[in-house]
Order: C-alpha cells, then sequence, then structure tokens
C-alpha cells in the first residue's frame, strides 16, 4: 500500500475552500486511476497547541508506481492544477509506503 497526503494550511476564505472542495476538487480525484480509497478532514487538531493545517487528504494506492501514474495521468493532473482554485493558504503533499503491524 502506497499513501498520498496532502496537508492544507489556513485559506483565505475558508468557506470557500470547503465548498469548492467538496463540490468539485473531490469528484475530480475521485477520477483518478488507481485510486483505491480515500478521506479528508477539514477537523484537523494538533496534540499540543495550534496545528498548522485547515485540512487533510489521504489516498490510498497498490504502490508507489499506481500513485505515479495517477498523479501524471490526464485526471491526475487535472486534480493538480485545480488546487489554485480553493486552496490559497498553500498544501504540502507527501507520499509513502505503508508498513501494517499488530496491535
Amino acid at each position: 500500500m502506497h499513501k498520498l497526503v496532502v496537508l492544507y494550511s489556513e485559506p483565505a476564505d475558508p468557506d470557500h475552500f470547503r465548498e469548492y472542495y467538496v463540490t468539485t476538487h473531490l469528484p475530480l480525484v475521485m477520477k483518478m486511476p488507481g485510486l483505491l480509497a480515500w478521506r479528508y478532514s477539514f477537523d484537523v487538531a494538533a496534540t499540543n497547541g495550534e496545528t498548522p493545517y485547515f485540512a487533510i487528504f489521504e489516498g490510498d494506492f497498490a504502490d508507489a508506481a499506481a500513485m505515479a501514474a495517477a498523479r501524471s495521468s490526464p485526471q491526475g493532473q487535472r486534480v493538480a492544477a485545480d488546487v489554485a482554485n480553493y486552496a490559497t493558504g498553500g498544501a504540502v503533499v507527501i507520499h509513502y509506503p505503508v508498513q501494517d503491524g499488530t496491535g
């Protein structure tokens, strides 16, 4: 499993961000090939102090190659180009292989 995470800083207009993200951006994301699962939240909290992030997105792919293919696809390019339409505070994109654990 390979995870793609997007951390969004506080936008200039939080209401616009939320509305646009849910009604326009996420439908684009759902069209990315190879995306196995996704989730997001506008309720990001820090364990100590104030969080530097307004929202978070997580996407799951089978592996790094599947994620790279999705991001370079026409659908992935549309998703990347769309970020400027709502994320005025900027976004940090990270990805990593997920190691399973047991408790």
